[in-house]
């Protein structure tokens, strides 16, 4: 019986961490934000993301496009 509720919240926390955006990432940047030189290949997404920097410093990743780098 633990090993059922054991699987289904490991179950229901992979299909909530499909759906969650990663530590600084978003959708499209804000207009203070600073693009950086620095763009990536995310591996686990195929996608390419491009670094953008706030005020205080803080990183924050926005997908270039959604065609996959080649």
């Amino acid at each position: 019986m633990i090993g059922i509720i054991i699987v289904l919240v490991l179950l229901v926390l992979f299909v909530i961490s499909i759906f969650v955006r990663r530590h600084g990432e978003t959708k499209k940047p804000k207009p203070d934000w600073n693009r950086t030189d620095e763009a990536f290949n995310d591996p686990s997404t195929g996608r390419v993301m491009r670094v953008w920097l706030d005020a205080s410093g803080e990183r924050h990743y926005v997908p270039e496009s959604n065609r996959p780098a080649t």
